[in-house]
């Protein structure tokens, strides 16, 4: 306790730098701590589950001679089927999404509230996936059409618990699903892979017959028995396939092989690879940060040595132990953790909102789990290394130090210390190179089609009437070039499908099929025709369709065209009329993004006009300008016309940005990250070259009596500086070209890894340390030498 009192009493006592030391060391506890908060809350994703060690997500696998396929969701018949015939398995639940991210119900006295994810699921949903259930029987109420399950904060959002059971609430876009809320469930935690709001009863799916078992629209998850792995399972799933999918069903379906796998639940979120790719960088950055803080604490405890070599001296005359001095040195080193710690957790909560935006999560998720138990972990190896390293060099200080001036000036630690800040600056300056570029590549990369000038608005529950309505009177308004209509978006995801050659079994490839395109879709796309033409517009009923080019190039393996594609009859699978005449190609365009899911799949697209059998999901919108006043008149007329559907567009560019956001972020992170970096390491520069300028100020004074020039002097303190800086720059620019391009396998497209960047980094960091150095030495080579030499 007396070396806690002393510590606190000398907090700010000359010599010592102690404010430096805390707030740099904060400034760094805060950002660090965040980040690994951050690793740790994605990293425990479904963890939440009391038996999640038992809970798998069923995968699907296909594959034929020309490729293969993983999917995410399976047919409806696997969920009930595996439970039936596959002992091991003690549960077993399907369920799909419906609606968007964000669904609008009103009540029976027209209020409206705003809500998360719809799900459809059956009876059996909380048997694998248990939530808190707060009111009401899930088995009976998902066995009950008509009848949801709501969470906690919707049922707060409707007046409590209490008041909600038994509310009947609508659909504000879909006023045929009217729902009857028979009870409320826990809101799933922040840190799980499924979140949503309402639960709806799942409706039974017709066999299909032999084609059943080939569907793609149901996650399914299965809990397994005490003891029961997948391997021990996997016999039985391969006689339940044998059993049910018989070489008729998979020749129809065009495929060799059909095949179920169980992913671990923990796996689903953490085993994609945006988030492993990011964890790695958000643990090289926190790392990096937390390094350099720590570094430059020690930094700067040891430059202190010079100014508190005679107190610790005296310390040893009066008896002191090489222990005590270490027990007081860590004493110092407890009271200004803290400090930091308090300041760390003041600067968080400053800063809260910035915080949960940047990071999606909010603090209370971060800090208040069991991840709290990690960050006090890095809390005490840092206390025990910023502690141990001074305290033993300070135990090293003689006895007669307290008789003489101490020369030892540490400069070899100090040096080193220095390198591995600089190294640690470097490595973070020239990653935020790459990834700027690599961002900046996806975003202004050619898609193969136009959207500068593009908004787009959904319409899916408009009726024809409405459509028709829309997309004539937008294009009336003169700020509007074209408009038209189509039911997927080349960013999104396409359905599969499979090529066939009229009159046989026989599938040739996958494709990516676009459905049904509006009137000049292509024209508004900028998509060229490379041969034949675009489709016969204004007619009721097309069997035409239009090809992409590599859907040619992949045909030649199937069909001798010796006259092009232009007029050939091909067969698609998924649609009522499965035979189609090509009347064009269009050159090939992106499909998804470049961020890791990029669909190589040629794409085939068909003509349908706006009626109620083929209703269009979204009204594409093309300016003659794109200005933020002709889009708001846009969005206007829209309302207008419609002021119950609360349609607003959407600018395209600003959704292909939105898939790109991730990268975004990162670039977001390290800026904060390096900049932070950068100005520990110069608070660290700064307090090295005080030592330095006030160490050797006579020998500065002596070279300016025999003729020394300030240049010379200031090359004196350059070298000795760029010893340390250049070849930290070098190893921190080396070992950022090696994580960069770990980051960028994600990518369907990699920006180049030009030298120029990483040298553009080092020098940056070499160039900063030189003005750092040059500010600091000028006033002393400039002094007159009589001063410094007044005491000799």
């Amino acid at each position: 306790m007396r070396d806690l009192n002393i510590a606190i009493r000398s907090l700010f006592k000359r010599g010592r730098h102690n404010v430096t030391k805390i707030v740099s060391l904060s400034i760094g506890l805060a950002i660090g701590l965040v980040l690994i908060a951050k690793i740790y809350f994605e990293q425990s994703y479904d963890s939440f589950y009391p038996n999640a060690d038992r809970i798998y997500r069923l995968t699907g696998y296909t594959s034929n001679e020309n490729e293969s396929k993983v999917s995410e969701s399976v047919s409806a018949i696997v969920a009930p089927t595996m439970k039936e015939e596959v002992p091991g398995i003690e549960a077993a639940t399907r369920l799909t999404h419906i609606g968007g991210d964000r669904n609008k119900f009103i009540t029976s006295d027209k209020r409206r509230y705003s809500i998360g994810g719809i799900l459809m699921a059956d009876s059996c949903l909380f048997d694998v996936l248990p939530r808190p259930v707060l009111s009401g029987d899930p088995k009976k109420v998902l066995a009950r059409p008509g009848y949801a399950m709501i969470s906690r904060s919707f049922a707060e959002k409707l007046g409590g618990i209490d008041r909600a059971e038994g509310t009947v609430i609508a659909s504000d876009n879909k006023p045929e699903m009217t729902l009857t809320i028979g009870g409320v469930f826990e809101d799933p935690p922040e840190n799980s892979h499924l979140r949503y709001d309402v639960l709806v009863t799942l409706e039974e799916a017709d066999d299909g017959g032999f084609l059943a078992w080939f569907g793609r629209h149901y996650l399914t998850y299965v809990l397994l028995s005490p003891g029961v792995t997948p391997e021990t399972l996997r016999p039985a799933i391969d006689r339940m396939q044998q059993k049910h999918i018989v070489p008729q069903a998979l020749q129809n379906a065009g495929v060799d092989r059909l095949a179920f796998f169980l992913k671990p639940i923990r796996e689903v979120h953490t085993g994609e690879a945006n988030i492993r790719n990011m964890t790695v960088m958000l643990a090289i950055l926190a790392f990096a940060l937390l390094f350099t803080a720590v570094m430059n604490y020690i930094l700067i405890a040891i430059s202190a040595i010079v100014n508190r070599s005679k107190e610790i001296a005296l310390t040893k005359s009066y008896g002191a132990s090489g222990t005590d001095i270490h027990r007081m040195t860590m004493s110092e080193t407890l009271v200004h953790l803290i400090l930091s710690l308090t300041l760390a957790v003041l600067l968080i909560l400053a800063c809260r909102d910035t915080v949960e935006g940047l990071l999606n999560v909010s603090l209370a998720a971060l800090f208040f789990s069991k991840g709290a138990f990690i960050l006090s972990g890095i809390c005490a190896i840092v206390f025990f290394v910023t502690g141990f390293v001074p305290g033993m060099l300070f135990a090293r200080i003689p006895v007669a130090s307290a008789f003489r001036n101490f020369k030892e000036n540490q400069r070899h630690w100090k040096q080193g210390l220095l390198f591995m800040e600089f190294t640690a600056s470097a490595l973070l300056v020239s990653l935020l190179i790459v990834i700027g570029e690599q961002h900046r590549h996806m975003l202004n990369s050619d898609p193969g089609y136009s959207y500068d000038r593009l908004a787009y608005c959904a319409v899916t529950d408009l009726d024809s009437t409405a459509r028709t309505m829309l997309t004539d009177e937008i294009e009336k308004l003169p700020e509007v070039e074209q408009v038209s209509s189509c039911i997927r978006l080349p960013f999104g995801q396409m359905p599969g499908g499979a090529a066939m050659l009229p009159g046989t079994d026989q599938t040739c490839f996958e494709i990516a099929d676009h459905f049904r395109v509006g009137d000049g879709f292509l024209a508004l796309m900028e998509i060229p025709v490379v041969e034949g033409r675009s489709f016969t517009e204004e007619v009721s009923h097309s069997n035409e369709i239009m090809v992409s080019r590599s859907f040619v190039d992949r045909m030649k393996d199937f069909a001798d065209w010796p006259d092009g594609a232009v007029g050939k009859r091909i067969s698609i699978t998924g649609h009522e009329q499965r035979d189609f005449t090509i009347c064009g190609v269009y050159e090939n365009y992106r499909i998804g993004s470049l961020a890791g899911n990029l669909d190589d799949r040629p794409s085939v697209m068909l003509y349908g006009r706006q009626d109620r059998r083929i209703p269009s999901r979204y009204l594409l919108v093309k300016f003659r300008r794109m200005t933020a006043q002709a889009v708001e008149k846009a969005d206007s007329r829209l309302q207008e016309l419609m002021p119950d559907a609360e349609l607003e567009l959407t600018l395209y560019s600003s959704r292909i940005a939105g898939l790109y956001e991730s990268s975004r972020m990162l670039w977001i992170y390290v800026t904060i990250g390096g900049l932070i970096t950068v100005i520990i390491s110069l608070i660290g520069l700064i307090g090295y070259t005080n030592d330095e300028i006030n160490r050797r100020r006579k020998e500065i004074a002596i070279r300016k009596i025999n003729g020394a020039s300030v240049r010379t002097i200031l090359r004196i303190f350059l070298g000795d500086i760029l010893r340390i800086t250049l070849p930290a720059a070098l190893l921190g620019c080396g070992i950022s070209y090696f994580v960069s391009e770990y980051w960028q396998r994600q990518f369907a497209e990699k920006v180049p890894q030009n030298p120029l960047f990483f040298i553009a980094g080092g020098l940056s960091v070499c160039i900063i340390v030189t003005a750092c150095v040059v500010y600091r030495t000028w006033k002393v080579a400039n002094e007159n030498p009589v001063n410094n030499l007044k005491s000799e």
